[in-house]
């Protein structure tokens, strides 16, 4: 019996809370009246017709060419930056393709031509293009920019020494390294 009077008990303290609120909520809105204004108090500064800003986006600005870059980067400090790829790379000749593709011998390579892996619509679009020195640039710079739609989730490296290195470090990894650009 004792169990059914707390029972009953704790069921009117509920719905004592319930009637509460609600009974508050009408109060509240008997109490205050919110008046709407005819205009902004706080304006933003701006031209009348102006687009909307999703709609002007402009294009990243152009990269500067990574040629000159080249012929002082540092293919150990590259080799240093590419730890943070080998999670889903192997650099390695004949390496296993893990989340993306083995990238021994990349330099001048067609960019969809490795086997084995199924690339994104977004490089098979490209699949005409070489992974040049200015693609590399390119894609590691922003590879969500460079080809929309890529599969990559990196979110790229901004330091143009960084990619200059990396790119010197891939070169590298050939059995006859590529050219530097002139």
């Amino acid at each position: 019996m004792a169990s059914s009077l707390e029972s009953n008990k704790i069921a009117a303290a509920l719905l004592t809370a319930g009637v509460i609120a609600m009974f508050s909520g009408f109060a509240a809105e008997l109490l205050y009246h919110p008046e709407q204004l005819e205009e902004n108090v706080y304006t933003v500064a701006g031209a009348e017709g102006d687009a909307p800003a999703a709609e002007v986006a402009e294009a990243p600005p152009a990269l500067e060419p990574i040629g000159p870059l080249l012929a002082s980067a540092d293919p150990a400090a590259g080799e240093s930056v590419a730890r943070k790829c080998t999670a889903c790379h192997s650099f390695d000749e004949g390496g296993p393709t893990k989340v993306g593709p083995n990238l021994y011998d990349i330099v001048n390579r067609q960019i969809t031509s490795y086997e084995g892996y199924s690339f994104s619509d977004a490089l098979l679009e490209k699949a005409d293009q070489v992974w040049d020195y200015e693609n590399l640039n390119g894609f590691l710079h922003r590879p969500r920019d460079w080809a929309p739609g890529t599969k990559m989730s990196f979110a790229g490296l901004r330091s143009e020494q960084e990619r200059a290195d990396i790119i010197a470090y891939m070169r590298g990894l050939s059995g006859s390294p590529a050219p530097l650009p002139q």
